[in-house]
């Protein structure tokens, strides 16, 4: 029996032995069976996977590496829960690794721009109109991301080819309380936390980040974009202390009109308000995607179209048109504000933190384990921290991951 030759159906064909992967052709949590390895990093490997004519995302996480970054992710994906969040299925385990199950989703911009070299300006604003939303929702729910790097904003596949998810909330954690809206302490001579090539001034100074990070780093971002490099890209580096040093030295030397020079003054304009931001200081988001909105629309008399540089005929025929105004060349946002107004008023009666991050109602052979700490204990500052400032958080405290035993 063990040497009939291998057909299409059997669980090998197409791989030799020597080089066969201990991770593909299983099945995880009973259903989900990678098929195609689409990715790996420090963070560990992410394969697609099939289940009942389906595609998803399984990432696996080592554990005996001791980050266990991955349930520190699904617990805050599943709470932030939005449009341009990666929907989660299941978080589990198996053996040494941690598995999370997320929605498929295409190309990340920096797969887009390694193809394409440059971005044009109207695919740039139509990016950082999209970046700006996604923080300003995030940071509504209390959360920083603090690893905005082009790796970590894909898009998405088929019907929703249009829209740009943000991905990998393994360093992200709440910069506030929720009950009371009281950012916690501003400290300095932290670690950096994030990606140096993108990170703000401030977050290379090891200082606390907080919202004004974020919006920072999606400048640095568009600017790679638009320029095809940045400044401090390159730099002769000794060590992984010099090379956050010699980065931040050329980052504050680098004048904003400087590293925008020969783009739309929007950009400029961007950059500058986001490095003068105070920690406590909520970001003027509105003002600025109306910015980039009218940059399209206004000045340059194109459509918001979601056109972008790399956006074929076929991605036309599939694609579901994300909601926004007029695509007549109107700079008029009222619609947008309404929309978001409405979303507002349903968060207040919805709290999302009820839900579980098992959405699959199918657990045989699924035992449940004891669960991850909530989001407080994954998200908060230390407890040196947290006893300086004597805050409790109890507004989003009892509901843990769903996690469950995955057996293959």
């Amino acid at each position: 029996m063990d040497d009939r030759p291998l057909t299409p159906r059997s669980d090998g064909f197409g791989r030799s032995k020597k080089n066969q992967d201990p991770l593909l052709f299983k099945k995880y949590f009973s259903k989900y069976r990678t098929i195609k390895k689409i990715g790996e990093g420090s963070f560990g490997k992410v394969y697609k996977a099939e289940y009942d004519g389906e595609y998803y995302a399984v990432k696996f996480e080592d554990r005996n590496k001791g980050q266990n970054l991955l349930e520190a992710e699904a617990t805050i994906m599943s709470y932030l829960k939005g449009p341009n969040i990666p929907v989660i299925k299941s978080f589990g385990y198996s053996g040494d690794y941690n598995i999370l199950v997320m929605q498929l989703l295409g190309k990340s911009l920096e797969e887009l721009f390694n193809k394409l070299q440059k971005f044009s300006v109207k695919t740039s604003a139509l990016l950082i109109y999209q970046m700006i939303s996604i923080l300003q929702y995030i940071h509504d729910k209390h959360i920083i991301h603090r690893d905005i790097k082009p790796d970590n904003f894909v898009m998405g596949l088929n019907k929703k080819n249009a829209i740009l998810y943000l991905l990998d909330f393994g360093l992200a954690k709440k910069y506030r309380s929720s009950r009371t809206l009281v950012q916690y302490p501003y400290i300095k001579k932290k670690k950096l936390t994030g990606t140096a090539r993108y990170a703000s001034i401030h977050a290379l100074e090891e200082m606390e980040q907080s919202r004004r990070d974020d919006m920072e780093s999606i400048g640095y971002v568009i600017m790679y974009f638009l320029r095809g490099n940045l400044p401090w890209q390159g730099l002769k580096i000794k060590s992984k202390e010099d090379k956050y040093k010699k980065i931040l030295d050329k980052k504050k030397e680098t004048s904003s009109k400087d590293l925008c020079i020969n783009f739309p003054d929007e950009f400029r304009e961007f950059v500058e308000y986001t490095r003068n931001l105070d920690y406590e200081e909520e970001p003027a988001y509105e003002k600025y995607r109306n910015k980039f909105y009218n940059l399209i629309c206004n000045k340059r008399g194109e459509s918001f179209d979601y056109v972008y540089d790399w956006t074929t005929e076929s991605d036309l025929k599939k694609r579901e048109i994300p909601h926004n105004d007029d695509n007549e060349g109107k700079a008029t946002t009222t619609k947008d504000v309404e929309i978001r107004s409405r979303a507002k008023e349903k968060e207040k009666i919805i709290d999302p933190m009820h839900n579980t991050i098992n959405n699959d109602n199918n657990n045989n052979q699924m035992n449940p384990v004891k669960a991850s700490n909530d989001l407080n204990n994954l998200a908060q500052p230390s407890v040196k921290e947290e006893d300086a400032l004597k805050m409790e958080d109890n507004n989003i405290v009892t509901d843990k991951v769903d996690s469950r035993c995955c057996t293959m």
